[in-house]
């Protein structure tokens, strides 16, 4: 079997590594323009924040470790089009400008996402970064050295990440978004609202609901961001408005969302018969809507890319769908969430109920109790939770996952509240707080009149 994969992204990786281990006769043949590999790039903030200092830990692989599992990896190789009837490609070699053609029985497509980038006047200026690959992570590190004041453009989580790791280096930091608070995407107001007053309390400036239309220079280096509100001066701008899913090779030969995210099916073949896909250049099947959606996460990326392995002579194990499940760490805030917020549930207009609860995660008389707050929205109807948000004083995120699994195995809101947790004053109380939300959630009960 001749295996041909095109960029050796997360999921890439993932199924590089699994297809060599299932079919060890297989010949595998890796496409990547870049000149490394499997860069976490989740772990940028953390890299430019000097939390991590050697960045080789952030690569989980290598074509030499790759090539020990006799994969073939054909570095700085930029695959330039495909032909999925016929079975074969055509690269070129990005350091000489030679092309190859090359044949193959199964093609994995895993070539992930790029940054958007906005077509704004100024957008060429030096100086405006993105932040995805590795490169980028160095290039910031290097060129934040010598600034002074560093706009992010974009309030997401790689956007305020890069927010909070800034500010502790000491820059002044302003972050802008079109709407009018962080995160939106991910949490709703109570929660999202508690990150921008700690950035608040740092001194960083949140201009927010504001619009960016330009930027301006001076001797070819941006000096200025331009919204629809007016003026920042600065001397370093990141953007991190989001994703697109590479996938301009595939354009026309398989089914696509409008974004041009690949529809993958059950075990991750495309609408064309051999052709696989995984990670951020896919669709994932969203569990609490069912629907098809683009949600690109390293999670999603190394299910995907191992499922693909798994299937790629024959349908063998499907894929269980996906929460959208994250988790993110700002200052003091431990947050995460898995499913729908009620911003947008109220967006797929559903009818659907929430219930919040604020408590101590443990008994009081401990030397410390941290309170949590904890908000799950739940269906009105079939009582079956869809997402849950969570942020606390304590690292209590794994809870998430708890409720990620809820979700996927359509449990209600009302078998929370029995569900078996242990009790240990170290780590909670008698009623774990899940068990508590669930309890607030109960419908309440009418009595039936005492029969004598």
């Amino acid at each position: 079997m001749k295996v041909a994969v095109i960029g050796c992204t997360h999921a890439g990786t993932a199924a590089i590594v699994n297809t060599a281990k299932l079919y060890p006769e297989a010949q595998i043949t890796v496409y990547e323009r870049n000149d490394n590999i499997s860069f976490l790039s989740c772990g940028i903030a953390l890299y430019v924040g000097g939390v991590v200092k050697d960045p080789d830990g952030l690569f989980y692989s290598s074509p030499d470790q790759l090539a020990e599992m006799g994969v073939t990896t054909k570095m700085k190789h930029e695959v330039v089009s495909v032909d999925t009837d016929g079975k074969k490609l055509t690269a070129r070699n990005l350091d000489t400008g030679e092309t190859l053609e090359d044949t193959f029985d199964k093609l994995i497509v895993t070539t992930g996402s790029w940054p958007i980038i906005p077509k704004l006047d100024g957008i060429d200026l030096d100086n405006i970064l993105l932040s995805k690959n590795y490169n980028h992570s160095n290039t910031i590190i290097e060129k934040s050295k010598h600034a002074k004041h560093i706009t992010v453009v974009g309030a997401g989580y790689i956007g305020v990440e890069l927010v909070e790791a800034f500010q502790q280096n000491g820059k002044k930091v302003t972050l802008v978004d079109s709407v009018d608070r962080i995160l939106n995407k991910y949490l709703d107001p109570e929660f999202s609202d508690k990150v921008e007053e700690s950035f608040r309390q740092k001194g960083i400036e949140l201009a927010l609901g504001q619009t960016v239309k330009s930027f301006e220079g001076e001797h070819g280096q941006v000096k200025r961001v331009i919204t629809d509100k007016g003026t920042i001066e600065t001397d370093m701008v990141i953007l991190c408005i989001g994703f697109r899913p590479n996938t301009e090779l595939l354009k026309g030969q398989v089914e696509m969302l409008k974004n041009g995210a690949i529809v993958v099916d059950s075990y991750m073949q495309t609408s064309k018969k051999d052709v696989f896909a995984a990670g951020d250049s896919c669709a994932v099947r969203y569990n609490p809507t069912g629907k098809a959606m683009y949600i690109p996460l390293a999670t999603n990326a190394v299910r995907m890319g191992t499922l693909v392995a798994r299937n790629l002579a024959k349908p063998t194990t499907e894929y269980m769908g996906t929460q959208g499940t994250s988790g993110l760490k700002i200052y003091s805030h431990h947050i995460a969430s898995t499913g729908l917020t009620e911003l947008t549930a109220k967006e797929e207009e559903l009818d659907f109920d929430t219930v919040t609860i604020k408590e101590h995660y443990r008994p009081e008389f401990m030397p410390t109790s941290e309170e949590v707050t904890l908000k799950v929205v739940f269906d009105k109807k079939d009582r079956r939770i869809l997402g849950a948000q969570l942020i606390s004083g304590a690292d209590l995120t794994q809870s998430v996952n708890t409720l990620s699994v809820c979700i996927q195995n359509k449990m209600t809101i009302d078998q929370l509240a029995f569900v078996d947790f242990f009790f240990q004053p170290h780590y909670n109380k008698p009623w774990n707080f899940l068990n508590t939300a669930g309890l607030e959630a109960l419908p309440k009960l009418v009595k039936d009149p005492v029969q004598v």
